[in-house]
């Protein structure tokens, strides 16, 4: 008889194509990803040994770290940083030497690639997806197996044999019962998972996002929890598929249709865990005491509930820990015992791979609606095809008349790689990943939070919890 297995297990086993003394295991790889970012480098690989796309129809290539969010009708010969205009046409340029579909500066549904993958439909259940960006996980939201590569040998080995070499990571089950309170979300949900474990609690795991928390998610929602398992150490994310990863999916346009719809949901509906599947550790939280969170260091594990304090380093009794988040708090310039909502932050960002997608959006413009941002703010979103339903739906009204900028879909502040960045000291309230040291610019200052504190943080001037609005 077969063991129970896990999604993971599941999908994992069904790649593998053989297996290395060494431990390695070498998977079939059914799509691959693409941004600019560093890859020319395995396309210049592939161009010096003379080697050829093994399935050019089965990658995907987007143009989102380092293009533009305003300004965008002459791009990329617009773009006045040369170093940054060659890394955009770079990709285009590629891109059709190899026969990789692109959707690129002008493409119809350009947008950042993993609010794409999904909302195309792309992305689906027991996938193996590459892409080389620290991410992917997200694309574990709808059930598929997402495998972060490099951005050179890795990618060039995938490019040209369609396969990658991987070693099986062990296997964590996170398990959010109960109904999460009044403007608790799923990035506060994901922000007190990696609080409490660790930025390394998750290191050498793939991790499954289970419990009726999470099953009471959109496939939005479930796609911001396991975009941030990297933040956590995890490579891989991944939530089983249900209905609502089925209707999410139905009628996208890469999606499966007619005999092979059927197909792709028969398979789908075995990939669940089996109730008992083992898994190397487990962790259990209770949805009912979470609360908004927000960042005060430079790590997404230094973030806590808006109604609590600037920690104390002195109380911290591990050494090496102690040390840590005091260089974190001289780096922010905060003083312990602080009130987290009574700090003063000079801009606001909505936006990212992890928070700009419709769902998001409606969040912030519900707390905007009828206030004036006091302090600048923006926002990007996800993609071309997020920033048209938002425009039918009037959000774009909404934030302009709140003061807000609305721009295109692009990665934008969250890296600021594309020339959107905060000054030396500037303090952001930001909806994305990460809050290292210059993340964001150099000398920047980074608090993450969900879209809807973002929009409180708007409309205040400083850290707020959204509940009193």
């Amino acid at each position: 008889m077969n063991p129970p297995l896990s999604l993971f297990d599941r999908v994992w086993a069904r790649h593998v194509i053989v297996a290395n003394p060494g431990g390695e295991e070498l998977l079939f790889v059914d799509k691959n990803l693409v941004h600019e970012g560093g890859t020319f480098l395995a396309f210049d690989q592939m161009r010096s040994e003379d080697l050829k796309v093994r399935k050019p129809k089965q990658t995907l290539a987007v143009t989102d770290h380092y293009l533009p969010s305003t300004n965008r009708a002459t791009a990329p010969a617009s773009i006045a940083n040369p170093e940054i205009r060659r890394v955009v046409e770079a990709l285009d340029r590629n891109a059709r030497e190899f026969g990789i579909e692109h959707y690129g500066v002008h493409h119809p549904r350009q947008g950042i690639i993993h609010v794409i993958g999904p909302e195309l439909g792309w992305t689906q259940p027991g996938l193996l997806i590459a892409c080389c960006d620290s991410h992917t996980a997200t694309h574990g939201a709808l059930g598929a197996l997402p495998i972060a590569i490099g951005q050179s040998n890795q990618l060039r080995h995938v490019l040209a044999t369609q396969t990658i070499w991987q070693k099986k990571p062990k296997t964590l089950r996170i398990t959010i019962d109960g109904v999460l309170p009044a403007h608790v979300t799923a990035k506060d949900v994901i922000l007190s998972i990696i609080a409490r474990i660790g930025i390394g609690g998750a290191v050498g795991h793939a991790v499954e996002y289970a419990g009726s928390t999470i099953r009471a998610m959109s496939v939005e929602g479930r796609m911001t929890v396991c975009n941030m398992s990297i933040e956590a150490g995890a490579r891989i994310g991944m939530i089983a598929p249900d209905d609502t990863t089925v209707n999410y999916l139905r009628g996208r346009p890469l999606a499966p249709t007619g005999a092979d719809w059927d197909r792709a949901l028969a398979y789908w509906r075995t990939l669940p865990s089996h109730a008992e599947a083992r898994f190397d550790r487990e962790l259990i939280l209770n949805a009912s005491e979470l609360a908004p969170m927000v960042s005060w260091g430079t790590s997404p594990e230094d973030a806590s509930p808006i109604t609590s304090n600037v920690p104390d380093p002195n109380l911290i009794v591990d050494a090496e820990k102690r040390a840590r988040v005091k260089r974190a708090l001289d780096y922010m310039k905060l003083a312990p015992g602080t009130p987290l909502a009574s700090i003063a932050i000079d801009r606001v960002f909505i936006g990212s791979c992890t928070n700009a997608r419709m769902e998001d959006l409606r969040a912030a413009a519900a707390v905007v609606k009828g206030r004036k941002a006091v302090v600048p703010a923006m926002v990007v979103p996800g993609s071309t095809t997020v920033k048209h339903e938002a425009e039918k739906e009037g959000l774009d009204r909404i934030f302009l008349a709140a003061g807000f900028e609305w721009r295109d879909a692009s990665c934008s502040m969250c890296g600021g790689s594309n020339g959107d960045s905060l000054a030396p000291g500037q303090r952001s309230a930001s909806t994305t990943n990460r809050n290292f040291e210059g993340r964001q610019g150099p000398g920047a200052l980074t608090h993450i939070m969900s879209p809807a504190m973002a929009a409180a943080a708007a409309v205040t001037g400083r850290l707020a919890d959204v509940r009193s609005l």
